[in-house]
């Protein structure tokens, strides 16, 4: 993990390019993908923005999506060409770890086909052709913001061509009033939890809520061969929880009690 994001904050490490749109802009929160071209941008104030929370597909012509963030704010969105030799996967992935390691939290991340149609992202959801490619060379995401920040949401779309252009497409919307609570899909818990080997809950440093212990059950029970370790000052009642909302008591062990909020480890074999 260490690599990885030594290599990420290396990645983003680019200024603006000559070939950028005419008044475009960098996002404070995401410096850009070295040598990487704004190529689309806009901004707007009193927008209202869904954003997908879950796959997303066509039913009578309709678009559909899983589940769904909705919000009112001020919308900026831009979209990079990137350098030939970098896919849209190292992007994406340099971006959300840069995100992940400022606080912000991650509400749903797909890739490849799980995500659903590229034409639907592209035409539907992000209204920008350029953004059509193989349903298989897609990566999608969507964070909240860490504090003072945590009204705002985040959009990454990484996405490579039939013809091997690399774009990343990103919307971050400043909501006009308290986004609330917002839970993370099981899917998304389970990818995250398997790809770092760890979830990182700063957030929930109090005692297990309901709704917490739920999606946490449902994302363990997509995979009952995993085994982790609950660490934190609650890490015993968060264990009691699961427990009793049927993880079985074998699949969870008893971590590091100094760890900020809730951390989940992978225990591997």
């Amino acid at each position: 993990m260490r690599l990885f994001s030594t290599l990420g904050l290396l990645l983003w490490t680019g200024f603006a390019a000559a070939g950028d749109v005419a008044g475009s802009q960098d996002l404070s929160v995401l410096p850009r993908f070295a040598r990487a071209e704004i190529v689309d941008f806009s901004q707007s104030s009193g927008q209202e923005r869904v954003f997908p929370a879950g796959s997303i597909r066509r039913i009578s012509g309709q678009l559909r999506m899983e589940a769904q963030v909705a919000t009112l704010g001020q919308l900026t969105a831009l979209t990079y060409a990137l350098p030939a030799e970098h896919s849209s996967s190292e992007a994406f992935d340099a971006a959300r770890a840069s995100l992940q390691q400022q606080g912000a939290q991650l509400l749903f991340w797909c890739q490849g086909r799980d995500c659903g149609s590229s034409t639907l992202w592209a035409n539907n959801v992000f209204a920008n052709a350029q953004l059509n490619g193989g349903d298989d060379q897609q990566s999608y995401a969507l964070l909240r913001l860490a504090p003072p920040l945590q009204d705002s949401l985040l959009a990454l779309y990484g996405i490579t061509r039939g013809n091997r252009r690399a774009y990343l497409h990103v919307e971050q919307l400043n909501a006009s009033a308290p986004l609330g609570e917002l839970l993370p899909s099981p899917a998304t818990l389970l990818r995250e939890l398997k790809s770092s080997g760890e979830l990182t809950l700063i957030h929930l440093a109090g005692e297990p809520t309901t709704q917490w212990v739920s999606v946490l059950v449902r994302s363990l029970q997509m995979d009952s061969t995993l085994r982790v370790s609950l660490n934190g000052a609650h890490a015993a009642a968060w264990l009691d929880a699961l427990s009793a909302q049927g993880v079985r008591a074998t699949r969870l062990q008893l971590g590091d009690s100094s760890a900020a909020g809730l951390t989940v480890k992978l225990l591997r074999e």
